[in-house]
């Protein structure tokens, strides 16, 4: 376990409405930080936040515009930063890619170089994704950090771009840049178009008879190591704190037990349901014109340096999804007649 900090530091979580960045604002103030947060005034919504919203401070700040960009750092100037704020779901980036480049890519520039413009020397954490691998053939396994990038979709390559530009901002200016690559970590709050939490939505929405009891999915045998989120953010934390600037760190479960296809999530979550007549099919809209089959991680690097360990199984992540899309469901249908 992680000790409180005796030192109460100033921490900025660009995307802190979201599902990691939320998770990590609750880390960071059960461990007495002050914590700061962007949001965006037209667009953000603040559920995942609203039970610390009186603890945090929230700056209004859209990363893709370079002076709110500026705004933002001269008025928090932070001692460390979590640059969480991105367009992460894969799906739409074949028909965004532009945006994907704009968010992921520019506005790491923007937030880098106001950064390095208003002379700080705060610790950066910059979250990229083994998605970034992409095509990666069986006897490429386990995936190491020198592993070949191969992406197979906008977003992946965004998120290379993100990364690579951050190698440059701690190379070129010393910037301290932590990279780091996280590979599929699930748990509440993860949003309802990602795999595990779109079948417990599902589940939960059929449960209370607001749905056919047919759980609509796409490709579903792909192979992951999955962690839990309140693992993840641990993780980041160490990161920031023991990781060399500059160096990049694969993060996830190495454990066996926590490797599955989403087929096998899918079919645990059914067997958690209260309803027993549940079965599902595919439907070509979720259906992406590539597939990643293989991501499965050595994250002995990242173990070595933190000594980090995940904690939580995947049983428990996956009735953690499940209980938190059954909640929400409740107080979002409270006239709804379960089956």
């Amino acid at each position: 376990m992680i000790g409180v900090r005796l030192m109460s530091e100033k921490i900025l979580i660009t995307g802190i409405t979201g599902f990691v960045g939320s998770h990590l604002a609750d880390f960071l103030l059960a461990r007495g930080h002050k914590v700061y947060g962007t949001k965006r005034w037209h667009l953000s919504r603040t559920d995942n936040i609203r039970h610390v919203l009186d603890r945090v401070a929230l700056v209004d700040c859209d990363i893709t515009d370079p002076i709110g960009a500026r705004k933002l750092i001269d008025a928090v100037r932070p001692d460390k930063i979590f640059h969480c704020a991105s367009q992460s779901f894969v799906s739409p980036s074949w028909d965004h890619p532009s945006l994907y480049m704009d968010v992921n890519y520019k506005g790491t520039v923007n937030l880098l170089e106001s950064v390095r413009q208003a002379g700080l020397n705060c610790r950066v954490h910059i979250p990229g994704s083994g998605e970034e691998y992409g095509d990666i053939e069986p006897h490429e396994l386990p995936i190491r950090e020198e592993t070949v990038l191969r992406p197979v979709n906008p977003y992946a390559v965004s998120k290379i771009a993100q990364d690579l530009i951050a190698y440059v901002y701690c190379r070129s200016y010393g910037v301290p840049v932590i990279r780091t690559r996280a590979f599929n970590h699930e748990g509440p709050r993860r949003d309802k178009v990602f795999g595990i939490p779109w079948y417990a939505y599902q589940i939960a929405r059929i449960e209370l008879g607001l749905q056919e009891p047919v759980i609509k999915v796409g490709h579903i045998d792909d192979l992951r190591n999955f962690t839990h989120i309140l693992d993840i953010v641990e993780a980041y934390w160490l990161a920031m704190e023991k990781c060399e600037p500059g160096s990049i760190h694969l993060i996830g479960s190495e454990d066996k037990a926590q490797v599955h296809t989403f087929r096998e999530a899918l079919e645990q979550l059914m067997g958690m349901s209260t309803f027993k007549n549940l079965r599902y099919e595919t439907d070509p809209q979720y259906v992406r014109p590539t597939q990643v089959p293989r991501l499965l991680g050595d994250m002995s690097r990242f173990r070595r340096v933190t000594q980090w360990r995940p904690k939580i199984s995947f049983e428990q992540i996956l009735h953690d999804t499940l209980s938190y899309w059954r909640d929400r469901e409740r107080r979002e249908n409270p006239n709804a007649v379960p089956r």
